[in-house]
């Protein structure tokens, strides 16, 4: 076996930018007419309709801030967006079998990467490192990776300057150097989800049908996309390169179109192949408003959807604040709901503090009715008493 790592256990609406001129009063102009089609061709409203136009601006200006002054909003200026928001890690996993005989699904959970790895003080900090894998045809191809995945990232000639081409080059690098271990089973294959922290900036590497979702106050923000062979961008690839699929399986054998491993189904090194081991990648920056990242396998979603998974984890996190006890909940659920697979989830915190209620601010609504509809509604009450 090859030498690595042992981790043990919008858009905006301009008023009035066009004035649109009566055509009966182009065939009888007057003199107030005149002028305003005169304005118009000079690129000007008519005198009339701009003294509307900022009259109604007014009135939403003042709606405006007594809408604020009811919901308590203060504006903020671009400088305010900008955050020293730094996150914390801390997280919890669970695993189970579920109904199938064997678990063949690894997970990995570094919650201070610096630290793991004895890193040297000029490297990025802090950091976290997490993954989900998802084997099938045996455990050799997860475990394998699961144990050499972050080697292979850390000692790319691109880590850290170009973190995208050092993780989809790790990604590859396993896949090959697995294919070269004569001591297992090469036909054996895995799904692949990675997530790695370094300060505020978190990036999901994906090759196969795991996900990664985060928690943002209560909204799920998908952090990867499933990787089924009929997925259109997916089925188009696999079929440009001489793939087929029957009935939902890449060339009737996987229900994935990304695996490392499966080497029964791909050709020599370096070929192109419709089963890839290149890994999707997806990035964005942490906020205070980002309070934990779900990664599960397919035992997970195949029965919940990414809200669901976010509303349950919140919820629980509300209520314990503890993430490996939400992952052990999420785990339950699905077996409750009758997962055919094995099921394995990583919660993963950004703060020491549970999340914060979400407070819905009470808009007050303004009714307003003319003269004549309030006399009349004063009439039929009148007349019914």
């Amino acid at each position: 076996m090859a030498a690595g790592m042992d981790f043990s256990p919008p858009f905006t609406v301009l008023e009035g930018g066009y004035s649109k001129v009566n055509a009966s009063s182009m065939e009888h102009p007057n003199s107030e007419n005149l002028d305003n089609v005169k304005q118009t061709a000079n690129a000007k409203p008519p005198r009339n309709l701009s003294v509307m136009r900022h009259s109604m601006n007014a009135m939403r200006m003042l709606d405006a801030a007594d809408l604020a002054t009811d919901v308590g909003v203060v504006s903020k200026s671009p400088s305010d967006e900008k955050s020293n928001f730094l996150p914390v890690f801390r997280s919890g996993s669970c695993a189970e079998g579920g109904p199938k005989q064997y678990m063949e699904d690894e997970h990995v959970c570094i919650d201070n990467l610096t630290e793991y790895l004895g890193a040297p003080s000029n490297f990025p900090s802090p950091g976290a490192f997490y993954g989900v894998f998802d084997g099938h045809g045996g455990t050799d191809a997860a475990s394998f990776v699961r144990n050499n995945i972050l080697t292979f990232i850390t000692e790319d000639s691109h880590f850290p300057i170009c973190m995208e081409k050092a993780i989809k080059s790790a990604f590859v690098k396993a896949d090959y150097a697995f294919a070269d271990d004569s001591e297992l089973d090469i036909s054996s294959g895995t799904t692949a989800l990675t997530a790695i922290i370094f300060g505020r900036t978190l990036i999901v590497a994906n090759a196969g049908d795991c996900r990664a979702v985060l928690g943002r106050r209560g909204r799920a923000i998908e952090m990867s996309k499933d990787h089924k062979p009929n997925c259109t961008s997916e089925r188009l690839r696999i079929e440009k390169l001489g793939g087929v699929i029957y009935d939902g399986y890449l060339n009737g054998q996987l229900s994935v179109a990304r695996a490392l491993g499966d080497w029964h189904m791909k050709g020599p090194k370096g070929s192109a192949c419709p089963l890839s081991a290149e890994p999707e990648l997806q990035e964005t920056n942490l906020t205070e408003e980002d309070e934990f990242l779900i990664l599960g396998c397919d035992g997970l979603w195949d029965v919940m959807s990414s809200q669901c998974a976010v509303t349950i984890a919140r919820k629980e996190l509300m209520l314990h604040n503890d993430a490996e006890r939400c992952s052990r909940e999420l785990v339950r659920e699905a077996l409750k709901r009758s997962t055919c697979d094995n099921v394995t989830v990583i919660v993963v915190c950004f703060s020491l503090d549970p999340p914060p209620r979400i407070e819905i601010p009470q808009f007050r609504v303004r009714r307003s009715i003319s003269s004549e509809g309030l006399n009349l509604l004063k009439g039929v009450l009148n007349s019914n008493s």
